[in-house]
């Protein structure tokens, strides 16, 4: 079986579990001074929601199965659904909302060319396509942006290459593959909701791999024009490595891992100076490979007075939260919910969170605002 339709069978059976699963969910708290509260929300859609991405505390996009997108613009009180017309049999991987009218879509489908890059700028009434694959066994598996208009797409790697894109504008996309390191043999990336990929300030960004003999992090410090790749302790093996990746700052961020196909393998590891080196922390409590992680400071654009910038809702929480990190796990085999898990201390006390089974993706606009994603339309606010 190809990679290709290896990536997309086994996200067809993630889709199938989940569509035979539901959990009842309710506002906890769980006694640390500053341990989450949870309150769920109505999606007002069953599809699964694989990626979501918080513009601000009360503008949040979320995308998933069935060319299906969610936007809420009062902080998930109301969601609206749709679907991309022409999109019904893809499913969105990733989303990056910019406004509540602009948003971008990453697709992934059963072909080639099912590969593709949709923009709204009226709040999803019409999407344009600003890019479609037809590069065979490209897999494009997460997206991020550093403004509105300049971000990156990241793909597996094919013949030794990775066929990594770049946009200047939103609207066109550039191949970077000759600006890439050499790719490890049989190298990719896991989706993992949009997370294997992270971007921080103007020109920073890191990516998580895994899927040959070493777990390595590729990062670059001047906005794609040049990269380094850099060794990780995570396992690495073709259903193994580095998923999920994160930075709080230009030099401190986690990255999380494991073997998807081993239910006791969840691993994170932390790095102080850029992604250069990394250290294992303690072992969550949770069950299967971490799938998604993220910062509950929050990563998001905002407009100032000197253009757009990342901003948590232009307000000053202070140090107390920088090193707070929520996860999630995939389904595991038996179809049973993912767990959740947090840490005030970048993974080296770590709390499990059993109300949030089930979910996929999460992301914060500040600690008092944070969204899970997942099976059947569930929608999880998540508050410190």
């Amino acid at each position: 079986m190809s990679k290709i339709a290896l990536k997309i069978s086994l996200a067809l059976i993630a889709v199938a579990a989940a569509a035979s699963i539901s959990f009842a969910q309710g506002s906890a708290n769980f006694g640390h001074p500053h341990t989450p509260t949870l309150t769920p929300q109505n999606s007002n859609t069953t599809q699964l929601l694989i990626a979501v991405s918080p513009v601000n505390s009360r503008v949040v996009w979320a995308s998933g199965t069935g060319g299906t997108y969610v936007v809420t613009t009062d902080g998930g009180d109301t969601w609206t659904s749709g679907v991309v017309p022409g999109a019904e049999q893809e499913q969105f991987r990733d989303v990056q909302g910019v406004t509540d009218k602009i948003a971008y879509l990453m697709s992934i489908g059963n072909n080639t060319n099912d590969f593709r890059i949709y923009k709204t700028v009226d709040g999803g009434k019409n999407w344009s396509i600003e890019f479609t694959n037809q590069l065979a066994n490209a897999f494009y598996d997460c997206m991020a942006f550093w403004t509105p208009y300049r971000g990156l797409a990241h793909s597996d790697s094919v013949n030794g290459v990775f066929p990594e894109l770049r946009t200047f504008d939103g609207v066109h996309w550039e191949s970077i593959a000759n600006r890439m390191p050499p790719a490890l043999p049989g190298e990719a990336s896991f989706s993992a909701s949009g997370t294997c990929i992270t971007t921080e300030g103007e020109l920073n960004a890191w990516i998580t791999t895994g899927g040959s003999d070493i777990a390595r992090v590729i990062a670059t410090r001047d906005g794609g024009w040049t990269w380094n790749a850099y060794d990780t302790p995570l396992p690495s093996s073709p259903s193994a490595g580095g998923v999920s990746i994160a930075f709080r700052n230009p030099w401190d961020g986690i990255l999380g891992g494991g073997d998807l196909s081993n239910n006791a393998s969840a691993i994170t590891a932390t790095s102080h100076d850029a992604g250069k080196t990394w250290n294992t922390t303690t072992t969550p409590p949770i069950q299967g490979a971490i799938f998604c992680l993220a910062y509950a400071g929050g990563m998001h654009l905002n407009e100032g007075l000197f253009g757009w910038f990342f901003d948590p809702d232009g307000i000053n929480f202070g140090r107390e939260f920088d090193r707070t990190v929520v996860i999630t796990t995939e389904l595991q085999p038996d179809f049973s919910a993912g767990s959740a898990a947090w840490s005030p201390d970048e993974g080296q006390t770590w709390y499990a969170l059993p109300a949030a089974s089930g979910y996929w993706g999460l992301a914060f606009a500040n600690p008092h605002a944070g969204w899970f994603v997942g099976n059947n339309g569930q929608i999880l606010k998540i508050s410190f």
